[in-house]
């Protein structure tokens, strides 16, 4: 999904909530076919605002929905120690963005069945009020009756039940990369004791369900369901191109052969000492070597935080001579600044802060800096992986 497109709504737990302008065409054309059909079964008049009310909330409701599943996976991988960079809600559903993949299947197992766990609690809800409200009547609303007399809180309460009862059922088709896909995964990761393996063999058979996807898409289209055959042939198109790249992702991944941050880092970088002043680093280190950051490091040799130029000459000059680096260190980017020296070096492929800066801090267990990687010495280990030879 193209981020460019993406704008913040708000923030929960740590994690930004945002729209892409996809989503609002979604929400016009939900508001609109709902009007139509609380209209009918209300008997409202064509002048009637209650019908446009209830399908704005039945909208909103619907969504609402879909950012609370979001948010089940986001929880269960941030207690899981995997970090959540966005939640985005768009035309086919919604996102939750994770930092890094899972280190086990159970891991993986516990992130993707909560999306649905929380779903199905949605749908049950939805069951229990609308029965203890109107059991009767709202059974009628839950199976699409247009004749039948109902309250508009019963016919919110069905058409919600409804809606949620589908998002459950269609995340939990095997078809990775859905919710069901990644379920199939850590099955196969637990069976295979290899992930990429178990990533291939979802992905494959996410393919599949694509391939089906379309297919019945394009026979709705000729049978005169028009809406409906394009928006599945267009979700069976997106279920391809995703399954296909994290195949090939996993096919690389393979071809690394297990390769270490520690075997490809620089392991001697040159470091400026955290009590250094301002105006020294800008003499000594960036005058001299002309590099954009430097790792700065206290007198245990222990990563406090990458220093820029833009931070450095944001100083003012009067006060450079006895401000030290450490001073002006953003003093929580430190966390994304870093990588273990032990990780795998596939963790890295989907890292933003290493694109964004060029190069991350390598750290050991006590949090010493080890060395530094570039995006330059990823990519070159990643064209030696691909062209056969030994990294």
């Amino acid at each position: 999904m193209p981020q460019r497109s993406r704008f913040t709504l708000l923030t929960v737990r740590g994690i930004p909530i945002g729209v892409d302008w996809s989503w609002f065409f979604v929400l016009f054309l939900i508001i609109w076919l709902l009007s139509s059909y609380y209209r009918d079964i209300l008997g409202s008049s064509q002048d009637s605002l209650e019908p446009y009310t209830l399908a704005v909330l039945s909208a909103f409701g619907f969504f609402a929905s879909i950012l609370l599943h979001e948010l089940g996976h986001a929880v269960i991988a941030q207690r899981n120690k995997i970090g959540i960079s966005s939640i985005t809600l768009w035309m086919f559903g919604g996102i939750a963005s994770l930092d890094q993949e899972p280190k086990s299947a159970g891991a993986e197992f516990r992130i993707a069945a909560a999306g649905p766990a929380v779903t199905l609690l949605i749908t049950a809800l939805c069951l229990a009020v609308g029965v203890a409200v109107d059991g009767g009547d709202f059974w009628d609303g839950a199976v699409f009756d247009e004749s039948v007399d109902i309250s508009t809180s019963v016919a919110v309460l069905a058409w919600l039940a409804n809606i949620n009862l589908v998002i459950l059922l269609f995340n939990l088709l095997p078809a990775f990369p859905l919710d069901g896909g990644r379920i199939v995964r850590s099955i196969a990761w637990r069976v295979t004791k290899s992930r990429d393996r178990g990533t291939i063999f979802a992905a494959r058979l996410g393919q599949g369900f694509a391939y089906v996807f379309v297919a019945f898409g394009i026979f709705l289209v000729l049978t005169g369901n028009l809406v409906g055959g394009v928006w599945l042939a267009l979700i069976g198109w997106m279920l391809g191109g995703s399954a296909r790249a994290s195949a090939n992702q996993s096919k690389l991944n393979t071809k690394l052969g297990g390769l270490l941050v520690a075997d490809v880092m620089d392991s001697d970088p040159v470091t400026i000492p955290s009590g250094t002043t301002v105006d020294r680093a800008l003499d000594e280190y960036f005058m001299r070597y002309r590099w954009p950051w430097f790792p700065v490091v206290d007198p245990g040799e222990r990563f406090v935080g990458l220093l820029n130029r833009g931070t450095a000459d944001a100083v003012p000059e009067p006060i450079r001579t006895s401000q030290t680096v450490s001073e002006i260190l953003d003093p929580g980017g430190s966390v994304d600044q870093t990588v273990k020296s032990d990780e795998p070096l596939e963790s890295l492929l989907a890292n933003l802060e290493l694109r964004r800066l060029g190069g991350l801090a390598a750290i050991d267990a006590d949090g010493r800096l080890a060395g530094v990687i570039t995006l330059e010495q990823v990519g070159r280990a990643l064209r030696d992986a691909t062209a056969g030879s030994s990294p």
